[in-house]
């Protein structure tokens, strides 16, 4: 005696529970987009199947059996599991479930970043998306050893075990208060800026070096009134009259506003930013994805104004 259990058919299962539905194998076929005749030889599959007849005719209508009243509950149960994992499988394949940690330094992570991360979210509503704001080298520590899946970082970039690609760029803007004599200007200069209070970016960085270098190849001194380390603190101390703020104008343009105005610096200092992930393993679907939809809203090349 052979007791193996039958292997059900998906396609006879999904038949009877059409026929089920309609009470006709016409109206099943024309629902599964199925001849009649094949809808008939995928109900015998599973008739052959459970030892039995599923249906009997009465006035031109299939009228399920007490064994098809039976299975109908479980085969419905069992159709819509597939149906989930085949949504689940298509998701992941487009990157529309999951989780995707992300890090960049606080300025950039509060500003263009949190658009970007909006934007994505919209496109992909099943994602899980994990924000983290730290300074430049604890990012890349981060990124490096893989405790998040991408990050982004001004360039250039010197730390091991990193990939980057470059996704945008911006200039420099002077941070004036309205009103300001200086704001007549199109462009502001470094001969404009002499004794005029400046509110700097800290010491140590390679947009400080500029700065300075700038200045000091005109042999204009600095009148530097206020350090601070984030470019909206630096708009702040503007908004309150201490002084002009020389800044990234992408990250600057967030706090433009009635109180604000941006005029470009010259001579015209570039800041680079890059995608960046650990050359130790390979992106994630979700984070080529997301790495495509930056392309799609930065390209490389001047911040779309």
């Amino acid at each position: 005696m052979n007791n193996k259990l039958p292997e059900m058919n998906l396609k006879s299962l999904q038949c009877f529970r059409a026929i089920m539905q309609t009470g006709s194998a016409t109206a099943a076929a024309r629902q599964l987009d199925l001849t009649q005749p094949g809808v008939s030889r995928l109900l015998k599959i599973l008739e052959d199947d459970v030892g039995g007849e599923l249906f009997y005719r009465e006035k031109g209508r299939l009228i399920p059996t007490q064994e098809a009243q039976l299975l109908m509950p479980e085969v419905e149960i069992a159709l819509q599991s597939v149906e989930h994992v085949t949504e689940l499988a298509r998701n992941l394949h487009n990157a529309n479930y999951g989780e995707l940690k992300i890090v960049a330094p606080p300025s950039f992570s509060e500003g263009l970043l949190s658009s970007v991360v909006s934007s994505f979210i919209r496109m992909h509503p099943q994602v899980s998306i994990s924000l983290d704001s730290h300074g430049v080298e604890t990012s890349l520590k981060m990124i490096a050893l893989r405790a998040v899946d991408c990050g982004f970082s001004k360039l250039p970039i010197e730390y091991p075990g990193l990939t980057s690609e470059p996704l945008l760029e911006a200039g420099t803007v002077c941070v004036l208060p309205v009103g300001h004599a200086l704001s007549a200007h199109q462009e502001i200069s470094v001969r404009d800026l002499h004794q005029q209070p400046l509110i700097l970016l800290g010491k140590g960085r390679s947009f400080r070096r500029d700065i300075e270098q700038a200045f000091a190849q005109r042999n204009i001194p600095m009148q530097i009134r206020v350090e601070t380390h984030t470019v909206g603190s630096a708009c702040a101390l503007v908004r309150g009259n201490i002084g002009i703020a020389i800044v990234n104008e992408m990250l600057a343009r967030q706090y433009a506003g009635d109180a604000l105005v941006l005029r470009p610096f010259r001579p015209d200092i570039r800041h680079q930013y890059a995608f960046v992930t650990s050359n130790h393993a390979p992106m994630t679907r979700i984070t080529r994805q997301f790495l495509a939809h930056c392309r799609d809203l930065f390209g490389v090349g001047e911040i779309k104004k």
